[in-house]
């Protein structure tokens, strides 16, 4: 089982995207896909949305996740969220291992 967690971070004057990219210059985003258990962090911006930022963010399971939430990085997360004063919303997904169901649909 693995669990995939949609983040979406809406700002305003374009403060989404800035967060992203000081995530990434930081090594603040690289730093947790080092982490134990991280299969995916990588953010998108949505084509109908400028001031949002999607965050895809996937771990091998639940308590990888809750490792990476205990860890001091969380504080600087915070902080950046703060200084840019974005507002979230959450989706979170479980994978059951079976990703077969869909071969059929996707094109190679």
């Amino acid at each position: 089982m693995s669990l995939t967690v949609n983040l979406y971070y809406t700002g305003t004057n374009g403060n989404a995207k800035k967060f992203a990219d000081e995530m990434e210059s930081t090594g603040v985003a690289d730093a947790i896909r080092a982490e134990n258990g991280n299969l995916r962090y990588d953010y998108f911006i949505p084509m109908a949305d400028s001031e949002t930022v999607l965050l895809i963010d996937s771990w091998e399971s639940q308590e990888a996740l809750d490792a990476h939430h205990a860890s001091p990085m969380m504080e600087q997360i915070a902080t950046l969220r703060e200084k840019y004063d974005l507002h979230m919303s959450v989706e979170r997904f479980i994978s059951s291992g079976d990703d077969d169901h869909d071969s059929n649909w996707v094109r190679k």
